[in-house]
């Protein structure tokens, strides 16, 4: 495998941070100083930078001293701007020293991967009131390092292997610094129409990037469309919601003699037990039944599955209305058989809801859409950029065929939201269990036009590429076995034995503290998860991993022989 095109992306002249009436300023011209442990003492440095005026700084004391026709509002503005200018700059060089740090010295990082602090670490270190008068910015950056860098977890270190990634880079971070700055409340249109209409667009360019069917893109001139959600567990329960109120809906046209407790009573949904907890928990909030179906030998839910409990709960009098199909389970990143479990829905009348919320980036590869064939029997279908796709927390993108139903169960509509144009572009407040949004389709923007398509393929593909390299190094060593199949970027092995064998394994791999693994169990089988979470992450990387895992598996073998 090649090294990593992604440590940043191709940032032409025109483009590049650095070019623009503000490059004069000192801080950003100065060489960032050597620093070993990737990150470490970051908030001295950054402390040391912020005290040093800019060159624009320097420009308007000489003019405090000569007379002038600005008036003193513009003066104190434009200060506040270039003090603003100088202390933002220093931010960008702590991001950046920081993420360089990782990679560049990642296997001489000496930051645990996993803090080693206490629970209430943190409170001794800072005062028991919020200060009286401000604080100097110098001071607050130098206590980051002192009070916070202690207690962090550090999920973009190539050490770093626990649940699934959490997406990172250079251009969301910047999308995300001009949502704040831009600080707009997008609930309706006309509270900021650019926050609105780019995240249709951006949900387009998106949905034809993964082949979704048109009828899920609003450009297609039909009903459908997308919306950023904050996770997938919302966009579970966006659908569910939605589900209910159409089920509801055609049974109070079946039977207008049955008050709405009545109905509730009734219906029920489906899921696989693979599938992850936010959608068991999608059906309490819901107030609905949920059944768990037992997934095939190979951990996937099949069409015939669905259709056996549909018929048992048919003949009960219950109703049917939801199904969750998960594409990547959190445990193995099993693939539900949406193929066989979409054409039973479709019959009974059930919403088909997919949760692919790690896979569902490899979609953007057309090798992988294989496994989200049945696609065009879904009512809806979610995903998260924020885990595997370069875009920062939180983003997790959503497509309905017919909205209308969420907005339906969703709308509630004062005066004061009320606006002129209202049907001629969305009001995403009615697509979302909150009011308020963030501008969070810049990040989407800003990431897919600064790496590209090709650039986010080949992130994906090399992610994959380092979990068959791990299967491989745990294949050759015979006192290990993979567990399942080795999906996308997630590896699941454990020792040949006992589940204890393997419980005391991972509490000696983490208690090194080098890496950082977390277990799962199916079907009373204990085995540990190794998920390639960082985009820094190179070959080396995975060889230091195994030795790691290797190692730790000497000493736990070794003291039980004797």
């Amino acid at each position: 495998m090649s090294s990593s095109p992604l440590l940043s992306p191709p940032l032409t002249p025109r483009q590049s941070p650095a070019t623009g009436p503000l490059k004069r300023c000192r801080i950003a011209q100065q060489k960032p100083t050597d620093n070993s442990d990737g990150g470490g003492g970051g908030g001295e440095i950054l402390a040391a930078r912020l005290v040093q005026p800019c060159h624009c700084h320097q420009q308007q004391q000489q003019q405090q001293q000569q007379p002038s026709s600005i008036s003193g509002r513009e003066r104190g503005v434009s200060l506040l701007v270039c003090h603003s200018i100088s202390i933002g700059r220093g931010l960008f060089h702590f991001f950046f020293s920081f993420f360089a740090g990782i990679h560049l010295h990642t296997r001489s990082y000496r930051r645990r991967v996993l803090p080693t602090v206490q629970p209430g670490y943190l409170r001794p270190l800072i005062p028991d009131e919020a200060p009286q008068q401000p604080e100097k910015w110098e001071e607050v950056m130098a206590d980051v390092e002192r009070v916070i860098m202690p207690g962090v977890t550090h999920w973009h270190s190539p050490k770093f292997h626990a649940y699934f990634p959490t997406a990172n880079s250079y251009p969301a971070i910047v999308a995300d610094m001009l949502s704040g700055a831009i600080a707009c409340i997008g609930f309706t249109w006309i509270a900021s129409p650019a926050c609105t209409e780019l995240e249709v667009v951006m949900l387009d360019w998106l949905g034809k990037m993964l082949d979704l069917p048109k009828e899920f893109l609003a450009c297609s001139g039909g009903q459908g469309g997308g919306v950023i959600q904050g996770t997938a567990s919302e966009a579970t329960l966006v659908a569910l919601l939605g589900a209910k109120a159409k089920a509801m809906k055609r049974v109070k046209e079946e039977h207008p003699d049955w008050d709405d407790n009545t109905i509730v009573s009734k219906l029920v949904g489906y899921t696989s037990n693979q599938s992850h907890s936010s959608v068991e928990r999608a059906g309490l909030l819901g107030g609905v039944k949920l059944r768990g179906l037992k997934a095939d030998e190979n951990l996937k839910l099949r069409g015939e599955t669905l259709e056996q409990a549909i018929k048992e709960d048919l003949d009960a009098g219950l109703i049917p209305f939801y199904v969750v199909a998960t594409l990547g389970t959190t445990n193995t990143c099993a693939f539900d058989r949406l193929d066989e479990i979409g054409p039973v829905a479709n019959q009974h009348n059930v919403w088909v809801h997919v949760d692919a919320a790690y896979a569902g980036s490899a979609f953007i590869c057309p090798e992988y859409r294989y496994l989200m064939k049945g696609i065009e029997t879904a009512d809806s279908f979610n995903f998260n950029p924020h885990k595997w796709m370069l875009v920062n927390f939180d983003c997790s993108a959503m497509w309905l065929k017919e909205p209308y139903w969420i907005v339906n169960a969703f709308n509630v509509d004062p005066l004061y939201l009320k606006h002129d144009m209202q049907g001629s572009a969305p009001d995403y407040r009615h697509w979302q269990i909150p009011l308020g949004r963030r501008f969070r389709a810049l990040k989407l923007w800003f990431v897919l036009r600064l790496y590209g398509v090709d650039n986010l393929q080949a992130h994906i593909r090399r992610h994959c590429g380092f979990a068959k390299q791990f299967e491989a190094l745990c294949r050759a060593d015979d006192r290990f076995e993979i567990f399942g199949e080795v999906a996308m970027g997630l590896a699941c092995f454990r020792l040949k034995g006992t589940n204890e064998l393997s419980e005391a394994l991972l509490k000696r791999i983490n208690g090194r503290g080098n890496i950082h693994l977390v277990p799962s169990k199916v079907n009373d089988v204990y085995f540990l998860r190794m998920a390639v979470c960082s985009r820094f992450t190179e070959p080396a990387d995975i060889d230091y991993s195994w030795k790691e895992v290797a190692a730790a598996a000497d000493e736990l073998l070794a003291e039980q022989k004797k």
